[in-house]
């Protein structure tokens, strides 16, 4: 099973990734050639090649570092000494709003997005360990609020399923980053009033 929070750091892989990402979002995917890439980081073919075969693979590992960055960013904003609203906002905001914007702002954001198909393994996986740090936020919050959420027919893992089952559609539907902000606010009120004492 891919872990998504245990991405090497190698500095060398990194800067090959930061420069291949900059030449997928000026070049697209489909025109961007190895060389390309090798240029953009400052290194010879045969060298990249050493380290990725082919520019597939270094796709799947520009995501698997952007998916585990995001990670780190929602667990450390869940971490955070705000309210439960604006500690969820701020690690959905960073975590996934944020994350896709540079994408959607290039000219070529839409075809490297239409490849997600062959990421769905490492979304999966972030899926779910997105949900898990959710989850715990929740059952926290449900905790220092004396709310059972089992005798509300509720569970820490369904409510952070709902929040991102419905960021999913939210994001099929509309593609404005701010609108996009108003409506997951929208959506974690409800969780936190699912969260307050009756």
């Amino acid at each position: 099973m891919i872990e998504i929070e245990d991405i090497a750091t190698d500095p060398k892989r990194a800067r090959i990734l930061d420069s291949a990402m900059k030449v997928f979002l000026a070049y697209g995917f489909a025109r961007t050639t190895m060389d390309d890439i090798a240029r953009a980081a400052d290194m010879s073919r045969p060298a990249l090649y050493l380290q990725f075969k082919n520019k597939t693979d270094i796709y799947r590992a520009i995501a698997l570092m952007l998916l585990s960055r995001s990670l780190e960013q929602a667990k450390t904003a869940l971490a955070g000494e705000e309210s439960f609203a604006e500690r969820t906002m701020r690690a959905i905001d960073e975590a996934l709003i944020s994350m896709t914007r540079t994408v959607h702002a290039s000219p070529h954001g839409a075809e490297l997005l239409d490849m997600k198909s062959s990421l769905a393994d490492l979304i999966g996986c972030w899926r779910s360990r997105f949900a898990e740090h959710i989850a715990a936020a929740i059952q926290s919050e449900a905790g220092r609020n004396g709310v059972d959420l089992t005798a509300k027919g509720l569970s820490a893992k369904l409510l952070a399923d709902m929040l991102l089952d419905g960021l999913e559609g939210m994001k099929m539907r509309i593609s404005d980053p701010d609108e996009q902000r108003r409506a997951a606010a929208a959506l974690i009120k409800v969780i936190d009033l699912a969260l307050q004492k009756n």
